[in-house]
Formats: C-alpha cells, sequence, structure tokens
C-alpha cells in the first residue's frame, strides 16, 4: 500500500489493477481504480470516507472504507454497524457490475445487520436506507428470478 502524505488525496491502495467497479484487470494494466490507504486513517474518517463514496456512487471505495472501520471496530458496539455498512457497499458494487443475485444477497445481509441500530446512528437515517434498500433488493431479487440483469435503480443517498 501506498502512503500519502494527505490521507484523503486518493492514492493507490489496491496493488492489483482494477477497474472503477473493483473488478481485477489483467496484470500490467493502468488501474482505473484509486483509493486512499484506508488502513492510516481512522474509524470515523473512514466512516465519512464510506458515506462520500456511497453518495457519489463509487460504492466499492464505499465497502473498502467501511470494511477498514469494522476491523478496526471488531470487539466495540459498532462492529455490526461497520459490517453492514461494508456489505450494503458490497451489494450495489454488484448492481453497479450487474450481478442481481449479488447485489440483492448482500443489500439483505447488511440491511439485517444495521437494523439493530435504531432510527439513526453515526448520522445515518437506518430507517430511510433500510426502506430503500429493501424495495431495491425485491427489485433485484424479482430481476435475479427472471434471470435478468438488475433493474436501474437510484440507490439510496446517505
Amino acid at each position: 500500500m501506498v502512503n500519502s502524505e494527505d490521507a484523503h488525496e486518493p492514492t493507490q491502495k489496491l496493488e492489483r489493477p482494477r477497474d472503477e467497479f473493483g473488478r481485477p484487470l489483467p496484470a500490467g494494466s493502468v488501474s482505473r481504480l484509486k483509493l486512499e490507504d484506508f488502513d492510516a486513517l481512522s474509524i470515523e474518517e473512514n466512516h465519512q470516507l464510506g458515506k462520500r463514496y456511497f453518495n457519489e456512487r463509487q460504492f466499492f471505495g464505499a465497502h473498502e472504507a467501511w470494511e477498514t472501520a469494522w476491523r478496526d471496530a471488531r470487539g466495540t458496539d459498532d462492529e455490526e454497524f461497520f459490517k453492514g455498512l461494508s456489505q450494503l457497499g458490497a451489494g450495489y458494487t454488484h448492481y453497479q457490475r450487474g450481478n442481481a443475485h449479488g447485489a440483492q444477497a448482500l443489500v439483505r445481509r447488511g440491511l439485517g445487520r444495521i437494523a439493530q441500530y435504531g432510527s439513526t446512528h453515526r448520522g445515518i437515517d437506518i430507517n430511510m436506507l433500510a426502506r430503500d434498500a429493501a424495495e431495491q433488493a425485491d427489485r433485484f431479487e424479482a430481476a435475479e428470478r427472471r434471470e435478468e440483469a438488475p433493474p436501474q435503480v437510484n440507490p439510496p443517498e446517505l
């Protein structure tokens, strides 16, 4: 990993070249994904980056930021919260990749984890997020049953 003097300036976090949706590219390719060195950031910094990436529809970056926050929050009351947000980021990454099964499975799994945190937690309206994301997971599942790509949706904003 590359450390950055300005932790919020995107750097090449992943050594393996990836496209903008986090999919691996052939060795020697130029990576189209630039991410911060999440390991150098605090839980709160990663949470804020996760929200920013999610709202910017850069779901793989959101997943990576919250996955780091989850790892750093192990053993705390927020462990499941960050794990759930990371799964939501991964679910919407699958949506962007056209994978209806992965989208619905991970969105539902993430929602199940964050539901225990009440109506709002750490600046996120969980009720709104759960309502919108659950409806979209239903649509992803219906597309999966029809063996279709996920339908166009407008993912929730945090």
